[in-house]
């Protein structure tokens, strides 16, 4: 049997609070596979998954309801039992969504040469040392 994890176990691995698990599972986004005898969530390590999925595409700037879309394609991916019109149309959003999580890759990237430049920027008016770390 699949080890079942309790909610702050999750937290704790996926690095996002009770409280945003909480609510992914609230608006059907990662909904837990099992409840205690005591109704707590129990997860399983593909929510587990599932949860970092969405942590990685939250600061690329995708939606709740693109968010449920990919992860709805990769089910449709990984599922034997898959048609071919649906495998299709699951690879082609899984396509968009890659080529949108470039882009904002792109734009972080250079956000963060700004923020570094910044940084150097107030280092050096304030006479600190300016060597990267």
């Amino acid at each position: 049997m699949a080890e079942l994890l309790q909610i702050g176990e999750v937290a704790a691995r996926t690095e996002l609070s009770v409280k945003t698990i909480r609510h992914y599972d609230e608006v059907g986004l990662v909904t837990p596979s099992s409840r205690s005898g005591g109704g707590f969530r129990l997860y399983t390590d593909d929510d587990v998954s599932r949860l970092i999925a969405i942590r990685r595409m939250k600061p690329l700037g995708f939606t709740l309801d693109e968010m449920r879309g990919l992860l709805d394609a990769l089910d449709t991916l990984a599922s034997p039992d898959t048609g071919a019109q649906a495998r299709a149309e699951a690879s082609a959003y899984l396509a968009v969504c890659h080529g949108r999580a470039q882009e904002a890759c792109v734009t972080l990237t250079r956000q963060l040469g700004y923020a570094r430049e910044f940084m150097e920027q107030l280092a050096a008016a304030s006479g600190e040392d300016v060597t990267p770390h």
